[in-house]
């Protein structure tokens, strides 16, 4: 009894650890309010640093000493990110006092990549300091920085626009913190940047389609509050590992997604999407790990996923799926854990059964699969079982959503095109009126000819059926027929992260 308890719980374990934080106890929500309300007491309406960031150094001690200018400009930044913090439990910046910021901790010197041979500040690294604090808007003065691992601290607040400045960015690091706002958009800057990481934080909104047009080759979203739709530019996307797992992600996957070059790696688990798998999937050769738990996907496995050659971890447990696993996908040459757990699958090809595959870890608990153990009873599989979902008409399936509108906006045309002929009667019957009434003012001005007087008996005699025979004809024409927490994979693939 117990796997199936296991089974049975993990789906809720994974909505816990969609919905739980791994941020340290402490710092409050009021300290964190607190601090971000002095963060942004440094910025202007306009979202510019109050008071000098031109780097002149006004206020700065002219007994101070500096190899060179970005150097001074470093030792502003550094000091201005200093007052920002308000523990350093460890003393890791008990040694940020005077000029020689080389020699701080956690601070990097090496010479400029724009040939100058200057000496600059092209890394900092805090990792795991457990520092809490924000980012003043001074650290846009590091113009030469490379690289910012800030992974496993406590600070808060927003990513300041100024970081637009860093303009060689290639690792970016922030993850495990408390910081706030939507996607920031001094990435979107950085056209060098390679590995994005801002993952475990409460970054919120709609994911920016520019960032898949980035050359990147990691981008980790997971355990933040993103929403909206993944935009369709994800297939254009050159990441070879990209997590967006554990946020409230809701629509469809795109089905550019077959077009994605170089991804090895995929985590979608624990969102809000939903429909059927988009059969492009199975275009992605190269993916190693594919894991889309807990989604709230519906339909049939798609016959695509046995072309995934190069999979090693397929994950589509926790989700609303029906129909049979295809022996193919269990066949895989390089298949080493598939879960297909807690859905409501009927059949299993024998390959898929656990026992029969001693070198694939297989879970098939949770499901509607007869003679297997640990299954659903049938109370909870009829509902699902009986009324499959028939992916052709899904929500997420292309052409289908185009066509509706054309249909919707050609009926108007017709609905204004009978009004025409509704006028067009008019004519005839005002068009016989016409002759009687031009025709009396001759006689008028023209008395003497009595041969004139003879044309009114005409006209009076055709006025009279028109005027009677007209009104049936808009009796006609009038009435017209209107009609989860995820253990995250970068680890093993950038070691040193």
């Amino acid at each position: 009894m117990a796997p199936f308890i296991a089974n049975s719980l993990g789906c809720l374990l994974l909505l816990f650890l969609a919905s739980s934080s791994t941020f340290s106890d402490a710092l409050t929500d009021l300290e964190v309010q607190y601090i971000a309300h002095r963060q942004l007491l440094t910025f202007d309406q306009s979202g510019k640093e109050v008071g000098d960031q031109t780097g002149g150094g006004g206020g700065l001690d002219p007994n101070l000493k500096f190899e060179n200018p970005r150097l001074k400009n470093a030792y502003i930044a550094l000091q201005a990110w200093k007052k920002g913090i308000y523990s350093d439990p460890f003393n890791f910046t008990a040694n940020w006092v005077g000029p020689d910021v080389c020699k701080y901790s956690g601070v990097f010197c090496a010479p400029a990549q724009d040939g100058s041979k200057l000496n600059v500040v092209a890394g900092i690294d805090l990792n795991h300091q457990d520092i809490a604090g924000y980012l003043p808007q001074e650290l846009g003065l590091l113009t030469d920085l490379a690289l910012f691992h800030l992974n496993s601290n406590r600070f808060c607040g927003i990513i300041p626009m100024s970081f637009c400045n860093m303009s060689i960015m290639f690792e970016f690091d922030v993850s495990n913190n408390r910081l706030v706002g939507s996607f920031p958009q001094a990435v979107l800057c950085w056209k060098e940047a390679k590995f994005v990481d801002i993952r475990f934080n409460n970054f919120e909104g709609c994911i920016p389609p520019e960032i898949f047009t980035r050359p990147l080759d990691a981008l980790f979203l997971n355990n933040n509050r993103f929403s909206c739709s993944i935009p369709p530019t994800l297939g254009r996307s050159t990441v070879s590992v990209v997590t967006m797992a554990f946020n409230n992600i809701s629509g469809c996957i795109p089905h550019s997604i077959g077009a994605m070059p170089n991804v090895q790696e995929i985590m979608l688990a624990g969102n809000s999407l939903g429909g059927c798998f988009p059969s492009e999937i199975g275009n992605l050769r190269n993916v190693t790990v594919l894991d889309v738990s807990g989604s709230g996907f519906v339909g049939p496995i798609p016959s695509s996923f046995a072309q995934l050659k190069s999979v090693e971890r397929l994950d589509i447990s926790c989700n609303r799926m029906t129909g049979s696993i295809p022996e193919e996908i269990c066949k895989l040459p390089a298949l080493k854990n598939f879960t297909f757990a807690s859905n409501f699958f009927t059949g299993v090809a024998p390959a898929c059964n656990p026992q029969s595959r001693k070198d694939v870890v297989i879970d098939d608990g949770n499901n509607c699969l007869a003679g297997r153990p640990m299954q659903k009873p049938a109370k909870d599989c009829d509902p699902a079982v009986t009324k499959p979902v028939d992916c052709s008409k899904d929500v997420c399936t292309p052409v289908q959503s185009p066509p509706p509108p054309a249909p919707v906006h050609s009926p108007p045309p017709p609905v204004h095109s009978p009004p025409p002929p509704v006028h067009s009667p008019p004519p005839p019957v005002h068009s016989p009126p016409p002759p009687p009434v031009q025709s009396p003012p001759p006689p008028v001005h023209s008395p003497p000819p009595p041969v004139v007087q003879k044309p009114p008996p005409k006209p009076e005699q055709s006025t009279p059926p028109p005027a009677k025979s007209s009104p049936p004809q808009p009796d006609v024409v009038l009435p017209p027929n209107l009609g989860y927490q995820y253990s995250s994979p970068p680890p093993p693939m950038f070691p040193g992260y």
